[in-house]
C-alpha cells in the first residue's frame, strides 16, 4: 500500500465523479495497492475492504478524523474528532477467500463473507428484505443435514438469522456504529461511520483545492500541471504565500 501523491488524488477524484461508491471503493484500492489485482481487491470481504481503505486514508492524510452529524432530534449539527485507531477493528490482510461454518437447528452451513461482487449484485435491489436475504442466498457456499444438501429456500428463519449475525460477527470492521450525544438537547443516537464516504468526500475537498492551487501557480508563473502537482504540499504554500504577499 501507498498513500497518495497529489497527481493520484486529481486522478482518483476525475474518475471517480461516474463512478457508484462501491466502484470508487475500488478505484481507491487500485491506485493505492498496485502489487493486487483488480480481482483480488474485489473479493477482499466488505470489513477487510475497509481495513485497506482507513490504512491508506491515514497514509494520505493522517490519523485524525473530522467528522460531522446532524442531530435526528432538534437537527443541531455536530461536529466530533475520533482518530483512525479508534474504528480499526481488524488489519488489512492478503486478498483470500475464507469459508466458515455454522452449526444451526440441525443443520451445517458453509458460509463465506460478502464482498464488493456481491454488494454490485443487490446493488439496483429497493427491498432491503429481499436485498438481505439475496446477499446471504449469494455467502451460502452449502448447507445440509444429515449429509442431504438443503436448498436455501428451505432454511429455517432462525437459521438464517444466526448465518447473518456470524457473518457480521466475523467481518466487525464492515458496520462501525459511533455513539453520539446532543449537547444542545442531550439526545443520544448510533450513526454508522463509512469509511468509502468519508474519505471520497475528504479526497473532493482536497482535489478541488490543488485544482485552484494549480491554477493560481500557473497563471502566476506559467509553470505546467504536472510540475505543479510534483512538488511537497510545503513548497506549494511556500510559492502560493508569495503570490499572495506580491
Amino acid at each position: 500500500m501507498r498513500p497518495f501523491s497529489a497527481h493520484h488524488i486529481l486522478q482518483i477524484w476525475e474518475i471517480g465523479q461516474s463512478q457508484h461508491p462501491l466502484d470508487r471503493a475500488l478505484t481507491l484500492l487500485t491506485f493505492a495497492c498496485s502489487d493486487i489485482t483488480a480481482s483480488e481487491l474485489a473479493s477482499l470481504s466488505i470489513g477487510q475492504r475497509d481495513a485497506y481503505l482507513l490504512t491508506i486514508r491515514e497514509m494520505t492524510f493522517g490519523s485524525k478524523l473530522n467528522g460531522f452529524a446532524e442531530c435526528p432530534q432538534c437537527r443541531e449539527r455536530l461536529e466530533f474528532d475520533m482518530n483512525v485507531a479508534d474504528i480499526r477493528i481488524a488489519e488489512p490482510v492478503a486478498p483470500q477467500v475464507q469459508e466458515y461454518s455454522l452449526a444451526v437447528e440441525g443443520l451445517e452451513l458453509q458460509f463465506r463473507l460478502p464482498t464488493s461482487w456481491d454488494m454490485a449484485a443487490i446493488v439496483g435491489c429497493q427491498d432491503i428484505g429481499v436485498a438481505n436475504s439475496q446477499l446471504i442466498q449469494r455467502c451460502l457456499v452449502q448447507a445440509s443435514r444429515d449429509g442431504v444438501t438443503v436448498d436455501y429456500s428451505e432454511l429455517p428463519s432462525v437459521a438464517i438469522a444466526q448465518l447473518a449475525a456470524q457473518m457480521a460477527e466475523y467481518d466487525p470492521q464492515a458496520e462501525i456504529l459511533l455513539d453520539l450525544n446532543c449537547p444542545a438537547c442531550n439526545h443520544s443516537w448510533q450513526v454508522l461511520f463509512d469509511i468509502v464516504s468519508f474519505f471520497w468526500t475528504e479526497l473532493s475537498v482536497q482535489a478541488k483545492r490543488l485544482l485552484r492551487e494549480v491554477h493560481q501557480l500557473a497563471r502566476f508563473y506559467g509553470w505546467r500541471e504536472a510540475d505543479i502537482l510534483s512538488m511537497s504540499a510545503m513548497r506549494r504554500q511556500f510559492y502560493l504565500d508569495m503570490v499572495s504577499d506580491g
